[in-house]
């Protein structure tokens, strides 16, 4: 008990919380956690995925919970009770000054018990300079980073399988918002450099979307506005100015929030000429002691409005994020778009908001899969065009997508048939 304790008063020691501050009531709090264990064990399709033991996950948090003493604290409880599954789609829908962001503008994968920076947010970070990729994460905060992650605030994920230790490793680098996030790297000509990643600047852009053209192309870059309904008028507008263009880039690598379905097929009805399958989606249900059974069902958009016609290229990467990641898996699967980049977030699933009995907030959990109609699980979509980031000074993805459009066949762009009759057998795969 101390031993988990610890980190969790440790790093709120730091905060500098008045000691008036309001105590929990035991009893709601009990109730509260009650909530959540038993809506992850009901709803959480992930669960029996996961290599986290939920009965350790019970245990541990039960034995701790009567000793959470401030609202402050009791949002950590649970902010690392659903760290514990190592989902970033699972998670508390409020924050505290010492809660992990959700994301970073890096990524770094793990090879042979170290970490390396695979990716940088190239579409929006500016004046950066230096090209990281391929450096080795040595330290985090002066401390070195494999010790980081052993000492992350969890107790029953198992730190050894590397993609846990993978998914914590990025989230040390999202960090905390009341702490610095100093790295020292090491470059691939051995070099070592400090990186504050704080002093990464970030280009903020205030329009739901951007347009441009480029020699008789058209880019359409969403900017993080996925969930916003008033983008789909406003991506009409701008469309129906490009019908007469030879081809389109719709850039996603700017899509890190946001859950609305409804403007993914908003987008993509723009780009067909009849009824198609986009994804497949999985849930479980059971009623009572009856045995649990899964319940699955294709999913079609429809036309709507004048139909774009001419190739579309569309550009992912790891900031591509639910709503983003099912508007692109979508087009590939209606074979209505060649898909360029890296992999994307990894957001599992379409979730739905719980609520707490008595906070004034709730928590995020995936209760569907969701499937490429070919069969693949969204998460473990891999672009046709898979691009291996070589420098954080050239954008090789849109390099890449402007080779396609010299390259290939503009046919081979066009929407072809794809029929119920050839999808069902594909996407009938043993989850």
């Amino acid at each position: 008990m101390k031993n988990f304790l610890t980190p969790l008063f440790l790093f709120l020691s730091f905060a500098n919380f008045a000691q008036t501050q309001n105590s929990v009531d035991a009893y709601k709090l009990n109730q509260d956690f009650g909530n959540i264990i038993q809506s992850l064990a009901d709803n959480y399709i992930y669960l029996k995925d996961k290599k986290t033991d939920f009965d350790c996950v019970k245990d541990k948090y039960a034995n701790v919970v009567g000793n959470v003493k401030t609202n402050q604290e009791r949002v950590l409880f649970f902010e690392y009770l659903l760290n514990e599954f190592y989902d970033t789609n699972l998670l508390l829908n409020t924050t505290t000054k010492s809660s992990f962001r959700l994301h970073s503008p890096l990524h770094i994968v793990l090879k042979e018990g170290k970490f390396y920076v695979q990716n940088i947010w190239y579409s929006q970070i500016k004046d950066f300079g230096k090209n990281i990729i391929g450096a080795e994460v040595l330290n985090f905060n002066s401390k070195e980073f494999n010790k980081v992650i052993d000492d992350f605030p969890t107790q029953c994920a198992n730190k050894n399988l590397p993609e846990v230790r993978e998914w914590i490793a990025n989230k040390i680098i999202s960090g905390r918002l009341n702490e610095s996030r100093i790295l020292t790297l090491k470059l691939t000509d051995d070099r070592k450099i400090s990186l504050d990643v704080d002093n990464i600047k970030i280009k903020e852009d205030k329009k739901l979307l951007t347009v441009r053209k480029e020699n008789g192309i058209a880019i359409i870059k969403i900017n993080n506005s996925l969930g916003n309904n008033k983008l789909i008028k406003r991506f009409d507008r701008q469309l129906n100015t490009l019908l007469n263009t030879k081809g389109l880039i719709l850039d996603l690598r700017n899509t890190v929030d946001g859950e609305n379905d409804y403007v993914a097929r908003a987008i993509m009805s723009r780009f067909i000429d009849k009824d198609l399958p986009y994804q497949k989606n999985i849930t479980k249900e059971k009623y009572g002691n009856n045995p649990e059974v899964n319940r699955s069902r294709l999913e079609f958009v429809s036309p709507r409005g004048t139909q774009y016609n001419k190739p579309v290229v569309v550009l992912v990467g790891r900031w591509t994020g639910s709503t983003g990641e099912n508007l692109a898996v979508g087009l590939d699967g209606m074979e209505r778009a060649k898909i360029v980049g890296s992999e994307m977030g990894k957001l599992v699933g379409s979730t739905i908001d719980y609520s707490f009995e008595n906070r004034k907030y709730g928590y995020r959990i995936p209760t569907q899969k969701l499937y490429h109609v070919n069969g693949i699980l969204k998460e473990n979509f891999v672009p046709e065009f898979n691009i291996i980031q070589q420098s954080t000074l050239v954008d090789d993805v849109l390099v890449k997508a402007f080779n396609l459009f010299e390259l290939k066949d503009l046919n081979n762009f066009d929407s072809k048939d794809v029929t119920t009759n050839n999808i069902i057998a594909k996407t009938d795969k043993k989850p």
